[in-house]
């Protein structure tokens, strides 16, 4: 059974960049797109980002645009999220989660059933 780890958050300044970081175990990430989702205290569950199995196309919230970038190290089992230029409305607690799919080149960052969850890691955004 597939297991994934995020890390990486933590606090930082407005403007601030932060790379988090979403391990998986168990089997490998061949068909499985990855997805990051962010949840603020008193808020819906909000995607933000998803790469597909193959690594080739990835899918962006509007909030994420132009400021996140998602990427996947196949050989290492490990997908990223870099975030750039973060505000404090991009607080949160962030989860990597696994969506098992024979459709390798596609991911939608709007899709809600996830197969797989990880526990989370927070993003403090403060000065």
């Amino acid at each position: 059974q597939l297991q994934l780890v995020e890390s990486g958050g933590g606090l930082v300044q407005p403007g601030g960049s932060l790379r988090l970081s979403c391990a998986a175990s168990g089997e490998g990430l061949d068909y499985d797109a990855i997805h990051w989702f962010r949840q603020a205290p008193g808020k819906e569950r909000e995607g933000i980002s998803c790469i597909s199995a193959s690594g080739s196309n990835a899918d962006y919230a509007d909030s994420a645009k132009g400021r996140f970038t998602i990427s996947r190290d196949s050989a290492k089992n490990m997908v990223y999220l870099q975030m750039n230029n973060l505000r404090p409305g991009d607080a949160a607690g962030y989860y990597c989660a696994a969506k098992s799919t024979f459709v390798r080149n596609l991911c939608v960052v709007r899709s809600r059933s996830m197969d797989y969850w990880g526990r989370g890691t927070v993003v403090n955004v403060s000065s």
